[in-house]
């Protein structure tokens, strides 16, 4: 049969021609890029990226994360491998003139009867300006170190602000590729940690010095930046064949976060507000049933919020509520449940989670019509809801999660089994700019990118 030229085609078979360009362009990708899905042994403790800093009892492990709620305080935290130390930060508006101090603690904990951590140190720089350069140093005698951060903006509903957006990190080369890329990439004023930090546990009886060689991996960034943590499973550190039954000992000892501030009573689900961003960290693995602290916590926050003042309303939590790959499927769900009606009616603008090791963007849906007669138990697309991202491919030891439903559910906008990182760069009271990089392409190569619009003050159909 002779081909006809599209001036000779039929009308009926034009329209059935346009209607299939319509649902190809609505639809979902599944992204054909394949690399290797084996599993990547974590980096050897003798790597270079893990190596000590020289000096007697030098400071090491140095990071720092907000102190407060509004970014007027900076919580400092390093480590003294042999001995206590100084406990004191000195610290001022330039590298020659540290006229300034916070005194802080120190802890050690033990573990499983064969470890005792190295000495961990916390002080709180407080009544600092927004938007200001700090300089500052920790250590005594000739092993100090020095370093620097920026606080953020103060809060307002036009001050623009990007974050880099990093999950289950881990500590192999894969790790070291996701956090190269991010640096290369320009980074963020911040990063939004959404969970798995050293897979320490990983290692028998839960490796206790994965969590110091992770803590050495990460300082070339978080000693510079605020990293806004939230736990995942690999936090848990529950181990009672060792004798270890505190949930979460190794994470509590060495990670701070603001939560008194937020009126939080755990250091698990809390919130802090950084220039146009309202940023509230939930746990997938404390309780959050009715009545629960995490429960009424969060009912209490969503109604302290002011979108006049910090419009862009995220929500961080490990475990994703919208997920369309084998690995972990559904186990968001019951958290899903009990809070997505309320993070629907506070028109939260986007939800990251980590968990499954690849990557998702969801468009805007939600699933809060259904009931026991209705029936209605399918997604549908909601202007009120957020993007739902998952974004748990930071390049862990345990592999990538190359196992996608299908058909691709038309709720899922871009998927792909790939380590990388993700950034948001909110420039306005309206629109922010989304980019995913996987960790293959080159720095400037943008896997994935959208611009949302704010759910508060323009709630387009961005779908």
């Amino acid at each position: 049969m002779g081909l006809r030229s599209h001036n000779s085609m039929a009308p009926r078979e034009l329209a059935v021609l346009l209607l299939l360009l319509a649902a190809h362009a609505s639809a979902g990708v599944t992204s054909p890029y394949r690399r290797s899905l084996l599993m990547l042994p974590d980096m050897p403790l003798d790597a270079d990226v893990f190596r000590a800093p020289p000096g007697n009892n030098a400071p090491e492990q140095v990071h720092i994360t907000q102190g407060d709620l509004t970014g007027r305080a900076m919580t400092v935290s390093w480590i003294t491998p042999e001995r206590p130390g100084s406990n004191v930060v000195r610290y001022g508006l330039a590298a020659d003139c540290l006229n300034l101090t916070a005194k802080g603690t120190v802890r050690r904990y033990t573990w499983g009867g064969v470890y005792r951590s190295p000495y961990i140190h916390h002080a709180t720089l407080n009544g600092l300006d927004h938007s200001t350069v700090y300089h500052y140093a920790v250590g005594h005698g000739y092993t100090v170190r020095a370093f620097s951060f920026k606080t953020p903006p103060k809060p307002g509903p036009d001050v623009p602000i990007k974050f880099g957006i990093i999950g289950d990190l881990g500590q192999t080369f894969h790790s070291n590729d996701t956090l190269t890329h991010y640096e290369a990439g320009g980074g963020g004023d911040a990063v939004l940690f959404i969970g798995d930090l050293s897979y320490a546990d990983n290692h028998p009886g839960h490796d206790n010095r994965r969590w110091d060689s992770w803590a050495r991996f990460v300082e070339r960034s978080v000693a510079y930046q605020p990293w806004i943590w939230s736990t995942g499973n690999h936090e848990i550190d529950y181990a009672p064949e060792i004798g270890e039954t505190v949930p979460f000992k190794p994470f509590t000892n060495r990670y701070l976060t603001p939560h008194r501030a937020s009126n939080s009573t755990e250091p698990f689900w809390y919130s802090v507000k950084m220039a146009s961003a309202h940023v509230i960290m939930l746990s997938s693995y404390s309780s959050y049933g009715k009545y629960t602290p995490q429960w009424t916590w969060l009912q209490d926050e969503l109604a302290r919020v002011d979108r006049t003042t910090t419009p862009w309303l995220i929500v961080c939590v490990h475990s994703p509520w919208y997920n369309t790959n084998d690995y972990h499927y559904m186990e968001g769900e019951t958290m899903r449940v009990q809070f997505e009606p309320w993070l629907v009616d506070a028109k939260v603008d986007l939800v990251l989670a980590g968990h499954v090791h690849s990557y998702e963007r969801s468009h805007r849906v939600s699933n809060v019509l259904y009931d026991i007669d209705n029936g209605k138990a399918t997604p549908v697309f909601n202007a009120s809801a957020p993007v739902y991202v998952t974004i748990g491919d930071g390049g862990n030891t345990e592999g990538l999660a190359a196992s996608f439903r299908s058909p691709q559910p038309d709720y899922s906008a871009f998927r792909e089994a790939s380590f990388g990182h993700a950034t948001l760069d909110i420039k306005n009271r309206t629109h922010a700019y989304y980019e995913w990089h996987r960790n293959q392409d080159g720095v400037k190569v943008v896997a994935d990118k959208a611009w949302f619009t704010n759910r508060y003050y323009l709630p387009t159909d961005t779908n």
